[in-house]
């Protein structure tokens, strides 16, 4: 129960998500493009599919599947971290960036019926897809839960 205490973080990261989901859909708009570095800019993409648009031509059923997927996740990860032993705190961050990332993009699901997307990566012709604020806290939370799968604790604190 003691890392509990993280989701105070899933909370920050969620209000920051919506804030620049808000801030994309309210102010930068569809007709707004604010360049940030020669590869990077801010636009509006709406994507009612899941990762790079997968699913997006589905009919709607899938808009069902990602949010209750995300409750789901979400319930499993803060069951975990309520049963993580003191030292876990590492596992307890990870986790909570997960759950942020899966709440803030369910958020808008709930909402829109898709996901606002607006940071946009690019080189020359090639173009990543856009992305948010939830979905660079799931990739951070996903990354440090593979660093510990091949033995690399990032904020372990236990005494060997």
């Amino acid at each position: 129960m003691k890392h509990l205490k993280w989701l105070w973080l899933s909370l920050a990261i969620i209000i920051a998500d919506q804030a620049t989901k808000y801030w994309a859909e309210h102010i930068l708009g569809w007709d707004g493009l604010i360049p940030i570095l020669p590869v990077l800019d801010f636009s509006l993409v709406h994507n009612t599919g899941s990762a790079f648009g997968f699913l997006s031509s589905m009919g709607g059923w899938q808009q069902v599947f990602f949010v209750s997927l995300a409750g789901v996740i979400s319930i499993v990860l803060a069951i975990a971290i309520a049963r993580l032993q003191s030292f876990e705190r590492h596992l307890a961050v990870a986790y909570s960036l997960v759950i942020a990332g899966a709440i803030g993009n369910a958020i808008d699901r709930i909402v829109y019926q898709y996901v606002v997307d607006f940071i946009h990566w690019f080189y020359q012709s090639y173009h990543f897809p856009h992305f948010n604020i939830a979905d660079i806290s799931i990739f951070i939370g996903a990354a440090l839960l593979f660093a510990e799968a091949f033995g690399k604790p990032f904020l372990n604190t236990k005494q060997t």
